[in-house]
């Protein structure tokens, strides 16, 4: 494995533990979904990997190994592909709607006294999870109530 799909694999786990899994997000992001997915998949898929490829082997005997592995190998790739494609998504560019809106979010923040820093030019979905993150824990209900 190269160092940039490791890179790539850490800021997906990164991202995961940073967005902040509430429900009025999954309209408008497919990070909610994604997130819970990779998360019931990093805990049930090797689990599953090991079922499917002993029943392989306890069925057909082990002439049927090569196949066994492939199975096993693929349920525990399924994990690893959302957690690509949330480190993928983490380090990807906003698009400038979201930078807009990310911006005044921060600035509603600052505007309360908490410290919050306001996104830079090359601002990803990273820097606007951790504002998300933040405001989530602060602000009340009736703000999240209005999008």
């Amino acid at each position: 494995m190269s160092i940039k799909i490791l890179k790539t694999l850490g800021d997906g786990h990164q991202y995961m533990k940073t967005w902040p899994m509430v429900r009025q997000l999954g309209f408008y992001f497919p990070e909610y979904r994604v997130v819970r997915a990779t998360q019931l998949a990093i805990l049930v898929m090797p689990v599953l990997a090991f079922f499917v490829s002993m029943s392989q082997l306890y069925i057909h005997g082990w002439a049927f190994l090569p196949q066994a592995v492939t199975l096993g190998l693929f349920f525990i790739s399924l994990p690893l592909q959302g957690l690509l494609w949330l480190g993928w998504r983490a380090r990807h560019p906003l698009p400038l709607t979201l930078f807009d809106w990310s911006n005044q979010l921060s600035a509603k923040l600052s505007s309360m006294g908490i410290n919050c820093q306001t996104l830079g030019a090359k601002a990803c979905y990273l820097d606007m999870a951790l504002i998300l993150k933040i405001a989530f824990e602060r602000l009340d209900a009736s703000y999240w109530e209005e999008l």
